[in-house]
């Protein structure tokens, strides 16, 4: 079971990554977070049914923890092993700008905003989407259309 979660996680880590970024700002508290979620994701493994498909899990799951670990600002629990390894290296230094401003705009949304958004941005349907939030079609509809909005008064405040 140990050796199917660390292939699990190891497919995911740029998952659990990004999820780790737009929730902290800092290596240290990404780190953190990373630790965190592979924790929680640790806990529930023998409970996963395979019911939803395994990255939708990874997401829910993430998401929940990084969302409770932001609200609660608690202190997070420190264990290191071989994981994790550090973010994609292979990003040329236009994209890592690139995506570092993207990061800076996704920090001005909520917590739930911010989150659809990482799930938008990863092609994830409005269906799984919902089976990820908890939230309806139509709500996660209504929601991207408000989301685009903000999205495009904070690109262009002039208008």
């Amino acid at each position: 079971m140990e050796k199917q979660f660390l292939e699990m996680i190891a497919m995911h880590k740029a998952t659990i990554h990004k999820v780790s970024r737009l929730y902290r700002d800092s290596p240290e508290d990404r780190e953190d977070l990373f630790q965190e979620i592979v924790l929680q994701l640790w806990q529930s493994f023998p409970k996963f049914e395979g019911k939803s498909k395994q990255s939708t899990w990874i997401y829910r799951i993430a998401l929940n923890t990084a969302m409770a670990c932001y609200r609660k600002k608690r202190i997070i629990l420190s264990f290191t092993e071989r994981l994790p390894d550090k973010e994609d290296s292979n990003i040329d230094c236009e994209n890592r700008e690139r995506e570092e401003q993207l990061f800076m705009i996704l920090k001005k949304l909520n917590e739930a905003d911010r989150a659809l958004l990482a799930l938008y941005f990863e092609d994830v349907d409005y269906r799984e989407m919902a089976e990820i939030t908890g939230l309806s079609e139509n709500l996660i509809a209504v929601k991207m259309g408000r989301i685009r909005s903000r999205l495009k008064k904070i690109l262009n405040p002039a208008k």
